[in-house]
């Protein structure tokens, strides 16, 4: 993927942001790698029961979970006394591309061999039950439509996998990393149930099966159709272009007048939020290098707009909604600066607002705490400083490493003495 230079960034930001990474792989060796997380409050067989009868019965049910909502807002690190310290395949997945962005960026071999570590992790730690390799989250979540159980594999969770794999192979070229990448691409072909939502386009589920329809998520589908997009060149199948043809054009039509995207297309999640709006247009951004699709750069232009106008805050920072589902009790949230700086060095150079907004993220003020780690969330009173893997210390992790990568000039991986 050839992208245009970073614009507003200058020698201090780029060593300050390079300062910023290594701090925290410092501290991600202290650390280790399994974490509480953002859903950790409601993984036990109680809580996951209270968080169904809200579904069900909300003014019930409001009772019920006002103990997690309470500790959520005032006291974040009690997550430890309802939940345990877990491993997650998304962030072991944006760990080894940041790792391998890292090690392309600034030339040593020990970053690589991070990335491979966690390769190698992901490989143990795949759904069991399947025929080719997938994953997803190690607890049970309870949505609205019922429990999704742990290890149900995820559109949303795989596809990141699959780069993760590909990073390093563009790196070592080894066949063993292909293999898993195209056992992947199976997996997304064939488990994956659609609706088709007009005569050129079908909606992807979010898991496995049909015992459910989750098909209106529409970054799940956008996510499929990069992942069969990058599958279509990378094994010369077009087969899989064609899936991915479908999957995008609803995503497409799925576009609201405004340029946003609401979470589903569902009619109830109509939310529109920061990061749900980024992995769409990040999607978008891959499919057009691929394929110049015109109808995508069409997207990404209405998208963009509406996204620097409506989900940034008075100060312009990120700011988690723009149409809210229900109260929130956080001002600003980690996830959504990854999401934004991934998607402003997506589309670098192309536009002005982006670009400045991207200059003004980046600098992450007041975020990383003292020991390398970096804040969860700001919430309406204070922080919360529990380090979360999935939420979202591996993708801001990732994110700053693929900010540097872009800035080496002709980077080379000489240190395995491949170029």
């Amino acid at each position: 993927m050839i992208l245009a230079p970073i614009q507003n960034i200058d020698e201090a930001k780029m060593a300050k942001v390079k300062t910023s990474v290594l701090r925290f792989t410092n501290w991600l060796d202290r650390f280790g790698e399994t974490s509480y997380d953002h859903q950790s409050f409601f993984a036990s067989d109680l809580a996951r029961a209270a968080k169904a009868l809200y579904y069900k019965k909300p003014l019930l049910g409001t009772l019920a979970v006002s103990p997690m909502i309470f500790c959520e807002a005032f006291l974040p690190s009690a997550r430890r006394f309802f939940w345990k310290r877990q491993r997650f395949a998304i962030a072991d997945a944006h760990y080894a591309m940041g790792f391998a962005f890292l090690a392309r960026a600034l030339g040593q071999k020990q970053y690589y061999e991070r990335a491979v570590h966690f390769l190698e992790v992901l490989k143990e730690t795949r759904s069991p039950g399947f025929e080719n390799y997938c994953w997803g989250y190690p607890f049970n979540w309870e949505t609205r439509r019922g429990t999704m159980w742990h290890d149900t594999p995820l559109i949303t969770t795989v596809p990141y996998v699959y780069e993760a794999f590909r990073e390093v192979y563009q790196i070592d070229g080894h066949p063993k990393w292909r293999e898993v990448m195209h056992s992947i691409v199976r997996h997304a072909v064939e488990d994956y149930p659609e609706v088709e939502t007009s005569p050129n386009a079908s909606s992807s589920y979010y898991k496995p099966g049909a015992d459910d329809d989750s098909s209106g998520v529409i970054n799940a589908s956008a996510y499929r159709a990069f992942l069969l997009t990058s599958a279509s060149v990378e094994f010369s199948d077009e087969r899989y272009r064609a899936i991915a043809g479908r999957n995008l054009n609803f995503v497409l039509q799925a576009q609201s007048p405004d340029g946003s995207w609401p979470y589903s297309t569902d009619e109830i999640r109509t939310f529109v939020d920061h990061f749900h709006t980024c992995f769409v247009l990040k999607a978008l951004a891959k499919i057009e290098a691929i394929t110049k699709n015109p109808d995508c750069t069409k997207a990404i232009e209405r998208g963009v707009d509406y996204y620097v106008n409506n989900l940034f805050d008075e100060e312009g920072f990120p700011k988690p909604f723009s149409r809210r589902p229900r109260m929130t009790v956080y001002r600003r949230e980690l996830y959504d600066y990854a999401e934004c700086i991934n998607v402003g060095v997506l589309l670098a150079g192309r536009f002005p607002a982006l670009d400045e907004i991207l200059a003004r993220v980046i600098d992450l003020y007041g975020w990383q705490k003292a020991d390398g780690s970096f804040r969860s969330r700001q919430l309406l009173l204070g922080w919360d400083n529990t380090p979360m893997h999935r939420w979202a210390q591996a993708q801001l992790f990732r994110s700053l490493s693929f900010f540097l990568f872009r800035n080496i000039q002709n980077p080379e991986t000489n240190f395995l003495g491949r170029n």
